[in-house]
């Protein structure tokens, strides 16, 4: 004798703090699960009513109540369908991070987070208090194991739940996009399927949160720790699982999977990013100043991909040290995106700026200040376009200028949302690549030229930084691992070079903590991952 059931996985783009149109988007998920995907269940994601994460507009005791009003409404509304909803819950031990699952208007049972997470980007532990031991639900006979999020890392819930005769676990997520984070989600549910000799249906979130992208990445390992169904990444979906449940075991269809590689899972995850973080603060659009090197040519195909060619604006800012090649090359962007450009010479502001400040420089030899001034004209007219047009400036520098400070306060780094912040300058070539891959849009001479910020004459980035291929390297060396100077060295790195590097990273900390934000895809990200001090004695 065998049971069929019928699991969605409502892998949604939610936003936070917007409870009444998280709350449309389940009404709406559920009835269509329910009338065309013919559901006995749908999953949501972790907090699916509030956003995650909702930080700390869980101190506010009104953005509680509305929750719970939001999930009371939805326990009334939605009918004839297995609901699991993620929510804030409070009770007399304190605020729970909590799932529960819903059907005709009764609460069939209610799980608590066990694990809180308070590394990195997490801070649980500030917000809720932990839950405790596992119990079952039935749904349709079956007992079912809820398991939320970080549960999964740990070996205790999912074998509460197996001990108690689950059959099947449903495990709501709100797990952010990492580099290679996915294979990482599917070895930890291997694990635990083989473990526990249970399947496992993983719901994630997509979106893009501030500095946040989640990606999605919903899918179902079965007993064996087989990875059965994927539902992809980076786009909203109801998708559906068939599963056969018999007297001994859970069955779970196979799919062909076919998963993308590195570089379009970040192209699509900054795009997403730039999309949501533009359009839930309501902007009407992007700026992006172009000077005809790569980076700005990346940033700008990612705004238009996000935004549409109609809502993103380049402005060309030409000084005495422009090349005729930047020129060229950045009209031959902008007329292969179909973008609107204006083109603002600089010099009469910078010639300006250094007749105003004559008297005080005197004859000093220009330094690196008359180039932060051009960085700054710039910024001022991006700025200016910016307040008169209501589109938002998005800033061009990659992680590696980050790292050392290759930028200018108030410069080249003004603006609302860093696209590249968290992408080296060696990662920034393969997306260029990949972005023509789709359809060739940069123009090759961009991504074959030597990087220069042309703020002086023949200038190229090399004549203040090492290659960007060996930056790069000490940088995951020194910030991603954590290796001390010397460990770099015994890896084969000049240690001039080395230590250079390590003093341009420390006295940068200042600059990073002014700079916008922008999408992380690693652990070591410029925001919250690194809470360094500015102010510190330490130089290694």
């Amino acid at each position: 004798m065998s049971k069929k059931l019928r699991v969605v996985i409502a892998q949604l783009n939610l936003t936070v703090g917007d409870i009444q149109g998280n709350t449309t988007k389940h009404l709406h998920a559920a009835a269509t699960a329910r009338d065309t995907l013919n559901a006995d269940v749908i999953v949501f994601p972790e907090l699916s009513i509030t956003g995650y994460p909702p930080e700390d507009l869980l101190f506010r005791p009104a953005f509680i109540e509305d929750a719970t009003q939001a999930f009371n409404h939805l326990k009334t509304a939605i009918q004839h369908i297995h609901c699991i909803i993620g929510h804030p819950y409070a009770n007399s031990k304190g605020l729970h991070n909590a799932c529960s699952v819903i059907y005709n208007g009764t609460v069939l049972g209610r799980y608590t987070k066990q694990h809180l997470p308070n590394y990195g980007v997490f801070d649980e532990q500030r917000y809720f208090t932990p839950g405790e031991s596992h119990g079952i639900v039935f749904i349709h006979d079956l007992p079912v194991g809820i398991v939320i999020c970080e549960d999964l890392w740990f070996a205790g819930p999912v074998e509460q739940a197996a001990n108690q005769g689950a059959r099947l676990i449903l495990s709501p997520n709100a797990s952010p996009f990492e580099i290679n984070k996915d294979q990482q989600r599917q070895d930890i549910l291997s694990k635990r399927a083989i473990s526990a000799k249970i399947p496992i249906i993983y719901c994630n979130q997509i979106g893009g949160q501030d500095e946040l992208i989640f990606d999605g990445g919903s899918m179902v390992v079965d007993a064996q720790g087989k990875l059965c169904q994927h539902a992809g990444f980076f786009v909203e979906t109801l998708f559906p699982i068939d599963l056969t449940v018999t007297t001994t075991d859970t069955i779970v269809p196979s799919q062909r999977i076919t998963l993308p590689s590195e570089e379009e899972k970040i192209y699509h995850g900054l795009v997403l990013a730039v999309r949501d973080y533009v359009q839930k603060n309501n902007f009407p659009g992007a700026v992006v100043g172009l000077s005809g090197g790569i980076d700005s040519a990346l940033t700008l195909a990612i705004a238009v991909d996000a935004l549409g060619k109609e809502n993103v604006s380049a402005i060309m800012m030409p000084s005495r040290y422009t090349a005729d090649i930047s020129v060229t090359d950045a009209n031959a962007l902008v007329q292969k995106l179909g973008i609107h450009h204006e083109t603002i010479s600089i010099e009469p502001l910078f010639k300006s700026f250094l007749t105003e400040l004559k008297p005080i420089f005197g004859n000093k030899k220009p330094d690196l200040t008359e180039e932060n001034i051009q960085a700054r004209c710039r910024g001022i007219l991006l700025m200016a376009l910016s307040n008169h047009t209501g589109k938002m400036v998005l800033t061009t520098g990659n992680r590696s200028e980050m790292a050392v400070g290759y930028a200018t306060l108030y410069g080249d780094m003004a603006g609302g949302f860093a696209v590249l912040k968290d992408i080296p300058k060696t990662l920034v070539y393969r997306l260029a690549n990949y972005r023509n891959s789709i359809g060739p849009v940069i123009p090759q001479r961009i991504i074959d030229r030597a990087p220069t910020a042309e703020l002086a004459f023949d200038q190229k980035d090399e004549d203040s930084l090492p290659p960007y291929d060996v930056l790069d390297q000490i940088l995951a060396l020194y910030i991603n691992q954590a290796k001390s100077p010397d460990q770099i060295c015994e890896a084969g790195f000049e240690r001039n070079i080395v230590e250079k590097v390590v003093k341009l990273v420390n006295r940068s900390e200042y600059k990073r903590r002014q700079a916008a934000i922008g999408p992380r895809i690693d652990h070591t990200a410029f925001s919250r991952d690194r809470r360094y001090p500015i102010t510190s004695g330490y130089k290694k």
